[in-house]
């Protein structure tokens, strides 16, 4: 059984959830607390808050964790980051009053900062040879310049609304992050073998994604053409038709090119097209 700590509630909560279900692991939330079991899968969830699952991690009380990358490297623990997860993306920026001059980084030299991320933000002032104050909020760190505890702040960003809202304006981008799988680094030879089969499965989710199946008869005469138009994972699959002259060609194509490929296999002949989605690619 692998234990994975993920977040409890919060923007990281659901695209977790979401994640271990694509990967065919059923999840038992209607009873949840604190650790619920898959039903089909050996694997234990255990939630707790995100800025906790790195220690929670390190510590080996779990093997895995779902969290975001900001809260890897504020937290600094010895933990290993085992894959990028491509969701629960936003930034850590820099902040200030809307109606305040900014010239660049020096701005903040002698101000005083409020955030939640102080290594973070340490890391970042150190490298621009800035001497700040720092002042640490764990919560509403965007009300701090209206309150007048803080000059600005360094917060996490997402859509930029809730600072418009509190009249700060974004000035620095200092820190890109997104969510991460991590482990300790110490997991056993049947929890390795847990994860190596996670990881499979979200290879193969991964490549599904942004593509269709596209199946059409075609004209065998406009064969040759029809491969200048399609990819596929090696070549496409050709069958005959039982009509003379004819032939089935199936291929795997981006969402995003798909009506302009259609429009140029419709253009050399090409009938019958259907556009299907496809769950899982397995290489």
């Amino acid at each position: 059984m692998l234990r994975i700590a993920i977040q409890a509630k919060g923007r990281l909560n659901e695209d977790s959830s979401a994640m271990l279900r694509e990967l065919g692991i059923d999840l038992d939330e209607s009873k949840r607390k604190f650790l619920s079991q898959s039903a089909n899968f050996p694997l234990e969830l255990l939630y707790m808050r995100d800025d906790d699952i790195p220690a929670v991690v390190a510590s080996g009380t779990a093997s895995l964790g779902i969290v975001g990358f900001n809260e890897v490297v504020e937290k600094g623990y010895e933990v290993q980051v085992v894959e990028r997860l491509g969701f629960g993306g936003c930034r850590i920026s820099l902040a200030i009053p809307k109606a305040e001059d900014y010239d660049g980084p020096a701005w903040f030299e002698g101000k005083r900062i409020a955030t939640s991320y102080p290594n973070i933000l340490k890391q970042y002032l150190d490298r621009q040879l800035i001497h700040a104050k720092i002042e640490v909020i764990t919560g509403s760190v965007e009300i701090a310049p209206a309150a007048g505890i803080a000059d600005a702040i360094f917060d996490i960003v997402s859509s930029g609304g809730t600072l418009v809202s509190n009249g700060l304006k974004e000035v620095e981008r200092v820190f890109e992050s997104e969510a991460v799988l991590i482990s300790s680094g110490r997991l056993t030879p049947d929890e390795q073998a847990v994860l190596d089969e996670m990881l499979f499965r979200l290879e193969s989710a991964r490549i599904s994604r942004g593509k269709k199946y596209l199946l059409m008869n075609l004209p065998k005469a406009s064969l040759d053409k029809a491969l200048q138009i399609l990819p596929a994972m090696r070549s496409p699959t050709i069958l005959p038709l039982a009509e003379e002259g004819w032939c089935s060609l199936h291929s795997v194509v981006d969402t995003a090119s798909l009506w302009e490929k259609v429009r140029q296999l419709k253009a050399i002949g090409a009938e019958g097209i259907l556009v299907l989605d496809i769950d899982k690619i397995i290489l």
